[in-house]
């Protein structure tokens, strides 16, 4: 595995946030990775072994997920103050801008960042995630955040994950749903519960009913630099419709398609890795040449 080392900053309203930071080189752009929603640092874990060394890799968690401390305002698990935490740490690290991978959640974050402060973005990797979500994933996703589960071991719950989430990994086994579980949760006093506030839903559930915002504009100032769109050819979150019309609105952005998998990717996979390696490729030839 990677050597990493267990980091803390604090966010403008005092929260104690935690990264992981894999060295790499300092003369070209580090991998900035952000989980989705109910996920943490440690979904990116299998990525950074591949990436740690030839890039300094970041990750992240999100308040009220993982080692984060947890908000005692709710209200504040937004995209927008998601969003604000990452660029104090960026501030806190002098980074001036970094390859931004974000799954789900940290995509949208991602765009966010794009419209608020584009230099900040050397090129995005968008991983099954776009401006227009599909209702029949957000359908899904409301079923289960936020509600509280117990597990007796990590045995159950890897077996409850995969009845729950199969259809999105149709091809793992029972190993691979016990790692699965393992990034997801965490060991508790009386048995094993997902690792995040189940607070976070709070404004996920306030924000099911209310009109959708067109976030075209926030996706569109990612144009200009490398651009990777990711999507598991099973996804009920990121259409191919979208997808293909999130080509059509930024020229040069490449697509690449996961199949067999629904949302998202672990970015493990075959298509992903090389689709990838030629995203970092063109970040790499522009750092040396700069």
């Amino acid at each position: 595995m990677a050597a990493w080392r267990d980091r803390f900053w604090t966010s403008r309203d005092g929260l104690k946030l935690h990264y992981r930071d894999y060295d790499g080189p300092a003369d070209q752009p580090p991998l900035l990775c952000l989980h989705g929603l109910t996920r943490n640092s440690r979904d990116f874990a299998e990525f950074a072994e591949r990436y740690a060394g030839q890039w300094r890799v970041i990750v992240p968690d999100f308040r009220g997920r993982g080692m984060s401390e947890r908000d005692p305002h709710p209200v504040n698990y937004a995209p927008p103050l998601y969003a604000a935490d990452v660029l104090k740490l960026l501030d806190q690290l002098g980074i001036a801008d970094a390859v931004f991978v974000g799954t789900s959640l940290g995509g949208l974050v991602t765009m966010l960042i794009a419209a608020s402060d584009e230099e900040r973005v050397a090129a995005a990797i968008l991983n099954d995630v776009g401006p227009e979500l599909d209702e029949a994933g957000l359908e899904r996703i409301e079923t289960y955040v936020g509600k509280p589960v117990l597990f007796a071991d990590w045995e159950a719950a890897a077996a409850a994950i995969s009845a729950a989430q199969g259809v999105a990994h149709p091809g793992y086994g029972k190993a691979d749903w016990l790692r699965f579980a393992q990034r997801v949760c965490r060991e508790a006093a009386d048995g094993i519960e997902f690792d995040y506030d189940m607070a976070i839903a709070d404004n996920f559930h306030l924000t099911r009913g209310l009109p959708a915002i067109d976030a075209w504009p926030y996706y569109r100032a990612l144009g200009g630099r490398p651009l990777l769109i990711v999507r598991g050819a099973l996804s009920d979150l990121l259409s191919a419709e979208v997808a293909q019309r999130m080509l059509g609105e930024i020229p040069g952005a490449e697509l690449a398609t996961v199949p067999n998998v629904g949302h998202a990717p672990e970015l493990t996979e075959p298509a992903a890795r090389a689709a990838i390696d030629r995203l970092l490729g063109k970040v790499a030839a522009s750092a040396a040449a700069a």
